[in-house]
């Protein structure tokens, strides 16, 4: 990734692609597990959600988003909420990994 790039949402997305959920094997970006990002100088908030409520790769994966983007230059701080409102379900997905999961539409 281009370091010289300023901190965007679309810079700190592309990063949390290189997350991978270890049950499913996905990036949680194209899972639509990530809700929501916020910059506010070099401070990022990350508001996510698990594909079920006490999913056992929770702490795994909010260490991995935490992780990751104190990798990022220009990142300060990384501050990650779980949110499980809405519910997370396949509708939430990328047309990629539907395609992966071979998820048609019509069944979402």
């Amino acid at each position: 990734m281009d370091q010289a790039a300023p901190l965007s949402e679309e810079r700190v997305r592309a990063a949390l692609r290189e997350v991978i959920d270890p049950e499913l094997g996905y990036n949680i970006v194209d899972l639509g597990l990530v809700y929501g990002v916020g910059i506010e100088g070099g401070v990022v908030d990350v508001a996510m959600t698990m594909t079920t409520p006490g999913c056992p790769a929770q702490d795994y994966l909010v260490s991995g988003v935490e992780h990751r983007l104190a990798e990022e230059a220009g990142v300060t701080g990384v501050f990650v909420t779980v949110v499980w409102t809405p519910a997370w379900s396949p509708q939430r997905m990328s047309a990629e990994a539907k395609t992966h999961f071979r998820i048609r539409e019509e069944d979402t």
